[in-house]
């Protein structure tokens, strides 16, 4: 008996100095060098088979993992800051995150989400916000369009980004402005044909039939990210099927005039009762969006903010609100915001305009999937215009409005583990190997 409890013993402490600094944390709050590359560091554990926790509401929502992989040096060499604890230091910080009596919770990452991002083959990388993002953060993803998405391909990928699209068929109503300019005239011709060769009479019959295809997506189980534009247009374009919105500005033939009564507002996802706008030369869809208020509001005054979420009960918007500040920088775009009484009493709001009745971020499920829609164009832009210069994100690792786009594409990773329970307790395997540990010490 004596052997065999030295046996024991052997094992249970030569394994122990084995594991002892075997754990990387990476801090999220406001000790962290580079935000934005932190999230590439996990995404692309993940990818290479590798397994990591989210510490929802821990130091802004810090990421733990085994020191695996070379994941301490490819941080460094990123200029991401680490902590290299031991097992023992990453038993009790899970074990403080799961208490019951803290907002805080502890969510297994296990796989990379396979992303897409719908965009035209033209698109340059600061045309669009997330694209950016996931670039600066060396996260890959692969440009998909109408065809793609027509012929299926949206089954092969977990989470799609649309980029800032115009779904109604107007070319994002810059006819008024910039009919003349070349880029313009490129992409109704390059629509048009591209309508043409898959079968469609007009542009908005081809984007109606593109929207209806991610949203059986959604249905099945994808997830489903849009900015600006990409968000209203995808409802109003919804909400019009079978309905001609469209000014003869843009496809030849007139609008319905009677199409404000034909809305349909049972199809959308997120927005209902809204009105749509048929005046070709205004730079509008429709109501949901908020007005321009560049005269009335101080730049440096323009924040909105993250609404508190349950971590341990509300997990899925706790994981899309991390973030190591409260408030976050005002920023316009097509679309800059959504109208509250416009958003349907079913989807969860997660970040108001201050001061103002005003969505900026909101969150929803439909069938098996979700959606998420964020407003504006560039966080770190205030007022980012057509032909404006691209943004450097290397002047802005720390951008809490960038933080929540990338919040975004680590959330299909934990959403399998969500479904199980969302009370089960993530950290209980480690807790409890090191709990036998400590029996013997």
């Amino acid at each position: 008996m004596k052997t065999l409890l030295t046996l024991l013993f052997l094992c249970f402490f030569g394994s122990a100095t084995i594991v002892q600094g075997q754990y990387v944390l990476i801090p999220m709050d406001n000790a962290q060098t580079d935000h934005l590359k932190s999230y590439g560091i996990i995404y692309n554990h993940l990818v290479d088979g590798y397994e990591a926790q989210w510490l929802l509401n821990y130091r802004g929502g810090s990421f733990l993992a085994r020191e695996q992989n070379d994941i301490v040096r490819k941080s460094r060499v990123r200029g991401v800051t680490v902590e290299k604890i031991s097992d023992a230091q990453a038993a009790r910080i899970v074990r403080e995150v799961e208490q019951p009596n803290v907002n805080m919770a502890s969510i297994n990452l296990e796989a990379a989400p396979k992303i897409a991002v719908y965009s035209p083959d033209h698109a340059l990388p600061w045309d669009d916000a997330v694209t950016l993002a996931l670039s600066y953060a060396e996260v890959d993803y692969t440009m998909i369009y109408n065809e793609e998405i027509l012929r299926g391909d949206l089954e092969n990928y977990d989470w799609l980004h649309l980029h800032h699209e115009d779904f109604t068929g107007q070319y994002g109503k810059f006819w008024a402005i910039y009919r003349n300019e070349p880029w313009y005239l490129r992409q109704v011709r390059d629509l048009e044909n591209m309508a043409n060769n898959l079968g469609f009479e007009k542009v908005s019959d081809m984007k109606l039939a593109v929207v209806q295809t991610i949203k059986d997506y959604i249905y099945g189980g994808g997830f489903l990210f849009a900015m600006c534009s990409g968000t209203d247009t995808f409802d109003i374009a919804l909400a019009a099927t079978n309905v001609d919105i469209v000014p003869t500005q843009f496809d030849g033939d007139p609008a319905d005039p009677n199409a404000q009564e034909l809305l349909d507002f049972s199809k959308t996802l997120a927005f209902e009762n809204f009105e749509v706008n048929l005046n070709p030369s205004e730079y509008s869809h429709g109501n949901i969006d908020v007005p321009v208020r560049l005269n009335e509001i101080d730049e440096h005054m323009d924040f909105f903010t993250l609404f508190d979420f349950s971590a341990k009960w509300d997990p899925v918007p706790t994981m899309l609100t991390q973030n190591h500040v409260a408030s976050v920088k005002g920023f316009y775009g097509q679309t800059t915001a959504f109208q509250m009484d416009k958003v349907k009493s079913n989807v969860v709001v997660m970040a108001k305009n201050n001061g103002r009745d005003e969505a900026k971020y909101i969150h929803g499920n439909h069938g098996e999937g979700t959606f998420t829609f964020y407003g504006g164009h560039d966080p770190e832009d205030y007022t980012h215009r057509v032909g404006d210069p691209p943004t450097d994100l290397s002047l802005f690792p720390n951008s809490p409005g960038y933080r929540l786009i990338l919040n975004n594409i680590l959330f299909p990773a934990a959403q399998k583990q969500i479904l199980k329970t969302h009370q089960q307790d993530i950290g209980t395997e480690i807790i409890l190997d090191r709990i036998l540990l400590s029996s013997w010490k």
